[in-house]
């Protein structure tokens, strides 16, 4: 059988890098674009000297020029963090449109199966609960978020567009809090801050009264189902995430018992539009995919904290 051949964007990425490695494990010849803005050279460098691996630095908000025949286009490239995406607003706006318009243009030129890595972020500060992949949303469009919310919504819309009008095979994933190795210590997040908090044997900071709720994605989960919807062929919108839910306050003396810390909490104010709730109904994925997530928050910690203690 002939080796099939993906390229994925943003693939120097905390998760684009994990989905390299995945696919180059399956037999596939892997292309991976990035313009490390939030990537880094770092999380591939395992794959440098793989035959079937190829790194191209590239802003895929500018036109994507490739020869040879893709078979599978994965669009992960995008700021992902608030503090990135405060940072970049407009690269993430471009993004994810002028990017997923360039990626979609590229996968119809080469017949290429499209997919694309949308967010839980398209649902807002939801007021539905637990968030269906029915549920249309509650955005600020204009809120310092938006930049993030709204380039995937549109991402998400013009991935339908073509579907329906040049009947492309595409997919979307809704991705909810994932963590796990290869997270930058200054990701801003709240994991990667707790761990870096913790290590540092500083208190955690925990915005709010620690009220809001979040559900954590082990990394090896989240690739499982992405490549799990690679084979499958369904063209509608994809949840894929943890659907036990911790409020952060329990995360935060989660963390500190796992690691046996004496760190203090401290709170500050709740930023502009954080979402009160998070958790997704994953009923779809278990249908179509026969998915769910395996790793629970105490292993995924314990393998993430051993990573950030030998990478900080």
């Amino acid at each position: 059988m002939k080796r099939k051949t993906a390229l994925i964007t943003g693939g120097a990425g905390f998760i684009g890098s994990h989905l390299c490695d995945r696919l180059i494990n399956e037999g596939l010849r892997v292309i991976c674009l990035d313009n490390l803005i939030t990537g880094s050279v770092a999380n591939i460098e395992s794959l440098a000297k793989a035959r079937n691996f190829r790194f191209i630095e590239h802003n895929v908000s500018k036109y994507i020029s490739i020869k040879e025949k893709l078979d599978f286009v994965l669009h992960f490239a995008s700021p992902a963090s608030p503090e990135d995406y405060l940072k970049f607003p407009i690269q993430t706006l471009k993004v994810g449109s002028l990017g997923t318009h360039n990626s979609l243009g590229l996968a119809k030129d080469k017949k290429a199966v499209f997919i694309l890595a949308s967010t839980s972020e398209v649902y807002g500060d939801p007021l539905v609960h637990p968030q269906p992949e029915s549920y249309w949303g509650n955005v600020n469009p204009i809120g310092v978020r938006g930049c993030y919310d709204e380039s995937k919504r549109f991402a998400e819309a013009i991935t339908m567009a073509y579907h329906r009008v040049h009947r492309m095979d595409t997919r979307i994933i809704r991705i909810f809090n994932t963590y796990g190795p290869r997270m930058r210590i200054n990701d801003g997040r709240v994991i990667p801050n707790f761990m870096y908090q913790v290590l540092k044997g500083r208190p955690l900071t925990v915005y709010g009264r620690g009220r809001q709720t979040r559900s954590f994605c082990y990394i090896s989960d989240l690739v499982e189902g992405i490549f799990g919807l690679m084979k499958a062929r369904v063209n509608v919108p994809v949840n894929l995430g943890n659907p036990n839910e911790f409020s952060i306050m329990e995360l935060a003396r989660f963390v500190i018992r796992l690691t046996g810390t004496n760190s203090k909490i401290i709170f500050k104010p709740l930023p502009q539009d954080d979402p009160r709730q998070r958790q997704p109904d994953i009923r779809l994925a278990r249908r179509m995919l026969g998915w769910s997530p395996k790793v629970q928050l105490k292993e995924g910690l314990e393998l993430t904290v051993d990573w950030f203690r030998n990478h900080s």
